[in-house]
């Protein structure tokens, strides 16, 4: 099991590296436009609203994460899946009709 996770691993990460340099400079030309001709303190300004935007989703898939994570077993602690069949049982005998 731990052999083919490593193998998983190290298959993604060469598709990782695989991939075009070009592919990741992909970009409107508005942007690129604006950001060319900008000055250091614009350039500056655009990072920051970029991590920005990028902060708050990435905090939300970790708690999501980690709350599915620690809820996981939650439905199966403590509960027995055949009660409720046995008092359904129960119930239909002493009504005393007969199906």
């Amino acid at each position: 099991m731990r052999v083919e996770r490593l193998f998983a691993i190290i298959a993604m990460g060469l598709m990782l590296m695989a991939l075009p340099p070009a592919l990741f400079g992909q970009s409107c030309s508005l942007c690129y436009t604006q950001a060319a001709a900008s000055t250091a303190r614009f350039i500056q300004a655009l990072r920051s609203g970029i991590l920005i935007l990028m902060v708050p989703p990435f905090l939300m898939s970790v708690g999501i994460t980690l709350m599915t994570y620690s809820r996981r077993n939650h439905f199966h602690e403590g509960h027995d899946s055949d009660q409720g069949i046995d008092n359904v049982d129960i119930v239909i005998e002493e009504s005393g009709e007969d199906w």
